[in-house]
């Protein structure tokens, strides 16, 4: 198996996916985020979300009444090394463009448009749609696991 190779600093934007992965400690996803939440030399926060996780990662849990769940969401999502992005106008203006070019649903416009305005050198995925984001350097999970 491979292993998620981070670059010395920088901002890492994570998906939902991986957040999903790592709280719920779905194999084989889990083993393979572990180097993620290995603390870093580097001013925090350094992951990047869109407020956006909230919905994507809360839903079930409070459909299904779990509240030990929820609560594992909302630690992971206001760790002081997360930093969630409010849902502005410009990061709209930037998923338009995203959505027109690049045929993206709405979130993950957002996710993507989020991740551009904030400068992130890395997006952590395993959605390979995100490949088609210029300037966006994409790691897919599934890519990293044996074939």
């Amino acid at each position: 198996m491979g292993t998620v190779t981070l670059p010395e600093s920088g901002l890492i934007y994570l998906d939902t996916s991986p957040i999903i992965y790592a709280v719920e400690k779905i194999p084989p996803y889990d083993q393979l985020l572990q180097p993620l939440w290995k603390p870093r030399q580097a001013a925090q926060p350094y992951f990047i979300g869109s407020e956006l996780l909230l919905l994507e990662t809360l839903v079930k849990p409070v459909q299904a009444g779990d509240e030990v769940l929820q609560a594992a969401f909302r630690h992971f999502l206001y760790a002081y090394e997360m930093q969630l992005i409010p849902i502005s106008a410009t990061i709209l203006e930037t998923a338009v463009q995203l959505r027109a070019t690049a045929k993206l649903k709405t979130p993950d416009a957002i996710h993507a448009a989020t991740a551009l305005q904030a400068g992130c050198d890395t997006f952590i995925t395993n959605d390979p749609i995100f490949r088609r984001i210029p300037n966006l350097s994409v790691i897919i999970l599934d890519e990293l696991l044996p074939k």
